[in-house]
């Protein structure tokens, strides 16, 4: 087996999309997702992703480290509790995790994703 390291950079097609219109909550946000490396198991992901300005809902079944990059964003979960985050900021949203994802600026992250895999599979 060969290891190398994956940099997250060099210039590949994002994926360029939106939320679905029954997620959207206001805006017309678009997203563009460059995913540099899956592993093997199909769990692990990392890249770029970006969105313009716009709120939609989410409901996450994976693990995400977010290090934002540029621009500003506002999380609120489905109790009320609000973050928001700038360029230089790293968090990590949780599996389980439902709320509104709002883009108050432009903005970009590195992420970094873990899919568990369901019970039984």
């Amino acid at each position: 087996m060969t290891c190398s390291i994956v940099a997250l950079d060099g210039s590949i097609r994002p994926e360029i999309s939106q939320p679905a219109p029954d997620r959207q909550v206001s805006g017309n946000p678009s997203t563009q997702i460059s995913n540099y490396f899956s592993d093997a198991s199909g769990q692990f992901f990392a890249g770029h992703w970006s969105a313009s300005r716009g709120k939609w809902r989410i409901r996450y079944t994976e693990n995400e480290l977010c290090v934002m990059t540029s621009g500003k964003v506002s999380i609120e979960s489905e109790t009320g509790e609000r973050c928001t985050f700038v360029a230089g900021d790293a968090f990590v949203v949780p599996a389980g995790f439902c709320g509104t994802w709002e883009v108050l600026e432009d903005c970009s992250k590195v992420y970094a994703v873990f899919e568990p895999r369901a019970p039984g599979s």
